[in-house]
């Protein structure tokens, strides 16, 4: 059922209830994509203050991100049982609850305890958000409507970064979850004076707990694997072989009961289309690259390049700029002429064109050089969601959107998280691996070696120990260099490659109709 149909028998909202209704919606929309962008650049501080690593800080963004994914598919149940406006107000206040909880975690476990809840309330705010909005605004001007949840969704990247950075170097990391407090109670509030006498009917309906139970246990056991592997050595732990049976066991057990059910949590019939396997298959993919990149590129460059956290923050804000400015010409101009096959495929050659360019990248990479490729990426961006979403969803009936809708976006998100942990796990491998080559060089035999450190202790009139030192982190800075080079050649690669997924798809006439009005979900 799509969670929009009731309300949008209602009359649209007009004058002053219209405007700050939608205003509150956007802003609760805001808080939830500013969330999945601002911590990228915290953590660097946020793990030194914790005393963790890095990699282990950076499952504060994984687990957020696969929490959310496995609460999208309870969205149409749960507003079925609750109500489109109190669980949209619910939510919004379980997340503020938890964004307080991870603001005063003493500890990286109860951190990461309260990004899970926080990342589960999250899931059902973006398509509530949509169907909200599409009941707000009349009929014929429901592509409007989109456009201006698209410009507030996309407006996350671009500040996300930039007020990330600035909090946490001004004030502290745990700002960057206490400020969704007061935004989210004025938008819950809001929202409930305008919006509780549009309520929509709630009754009792059966949910697929086996389904939901499989799905919790492969989703978590995976993710937990990807992310303890490194530090467990991998299949030499038992731990890790047994969440890797674990998540085995719950995802075969998943599929065949999902496949059987008569009211699946997950209806993953609909890969038995071309188009929406395609579809989900490419995006799915793509998304894990890109979203893996938002996450390491501020690292790197906090970690080896020693800029501030607002610094990083800034480098890679401007992503956004053009997929602001190019989204309503998307929606108005490119869409209805096009073939979204061909936007895709353009998408995918502009990530790929990014990525080979920062592959060139040095460890005395200069500003504008780093923010080129970032301001660049913004046009991709742009020709990558929507028309892919078209794709998935063409040829559906009306009924089956919101399914299609929800699975894809669960696919999608899902593998950002996977992705997060995999190309994290390659950076250090690459690392480690160019190090040894490095290394290998560094003999009392080679006669390059010995100059090299020679001219060090004259240079910086320091002793043969102080300039090994300074040769090492050197070396350890280009070694790094080498790996990060080499993730980005893989994206570009993969990029590429999966290009043939898109064109395994049909064009559909209505296929940018039904993007729209699946308002997202």
């Amino acid at each position: 059922m799509n969670p929009s149909t009731n309300a949008g028998a209602r009359p649209p909202l007009s004058g002053a209830k219209f405007a700050i209704g939608t205003f509150a919606v956007a802003l609760a929309t805001f808080m939830n994509v500013l969330d999945s962008s601002i911590a990228n650049v915290a953590i660097p501080t946020l793990s030194g203050n914790l005393g963790v690593s890095i990699d282990e800080g950076t499952w504060v963004i994984t687990l957020f991100a696969a929490a959310n994914a496995v609460s999208i598919p309870l969205t149409g149940w749960l507003t079925q049982r609750v109500g489109q406006v109190k669980l949209f107000v619910w939510a919004i206040l379980l997340f503020v609850l938890s964004s307080a909880a991870c603001g005063l975690a003493p500890n990286l476990p109860i951190l990461l305890a309260a990004r899970i809840v926080q990342g589960a309330v999250a899931g059902p705010l973006v398509p509530l958000s949509q169907a909200l909005l599409l009941a707000s605004f009349p009929k014929q001007k429901s592509s409007s409507a989109l456009a201006l949840w698209a410009m507030t969704a996309t407006v996350g990247p671009i500040a996300g970064p930039a007020l990330g950075g600035w909090i946490t170097d001004s004030y502290s990391w745990s700002w960057i979850f206490y400020i969704n407090v007061p935004v989210g109670l004025f938008a819950a509030g809001v929202i409930w004076s305008v919006y509780r006498d549009r309520e929509t009917p709630a009754r009792k309906l059966p949910l697929d707990k086996a389904g939901l139970f499989s799905l919790i246990a492969w989703v978590a056991s995976l993710q937990i694997m990807l992310d303890k592997g490194r530090d467990l050595d991998w299949f030499a732990s038992p731990v890790i072989w047994c969440l890797a049976i674990v998540a085995g066991i719950s995802f075969l057990f998943f599929l065949i009961w999902e496949f059987t059910a008569d009211k699946p949590v997950v209806d993953l019939r609909l890969f038995s289309q071309r188009n929406f396997a395609g579809g989900t298959v490419a995006i799915s993919v793509a998304y894990a690259i890109f979203f893996a990149n938002l996450v390491i590129l501020p690292q790197w460059i906090q970690g080896f390049l020693g800029y501030r956290a607002v610094d990083a923050g800034l480098v890679t804000a401007p992503l956004g700029i053009f997929a602001v400015i190019l989204a309503p010409i998307m929606g108005k101009k490119i869409m209805p002429r096009s073939d979204m096959r061909v936007l895709a495929t353009l998408a995918f050659l502009g990530f790929a064109g990014v990525f080979l360019m920062r592959s060139h990248y040095t460890t005395d990479v200069d500003p504008f050089t780093l923010i080129l490729p970032t301001l660049l990426q913004g046009i991709p961006t742009a020709l990558f969601f929507t028309p892919l979403t078209a794709i998935i969803l063409s040829g559906q009936p009306p009924e089956k959107i919101p399914a299609a809708a929800g699975l894809s976006n669960f696919a999608r998100i899902f593998a950002g998280a996977v992705g997060t942990s995999l190309l994290s796990n390659g950076l250090n491998d690459r690392t480690i691996l160019h190090h040894a080559r490095l290394i290998e060089q560094t003999s009392a035999t080679n006669p390059t070696f010995v100059d090299a450190i020679t001219h060090l202790q004259t240079t910086l009139n320091a002793s043969p120990a102080k300039a090994n030192a300074f040769y090492e982190a050197s070396l350890n800075a280009q070694a790094t260099m080498l790996g990060i080079n080499d993730i980005f050649w893989i994206s570009a690669v993969i990029f590429v490659l999966i290009i043939p997924l898109i064109w395994v798809t049909h064009p559909s006439k209505n296929a940018a109709a039904g993007a729209a009005g699946a308002g997202g979900h």
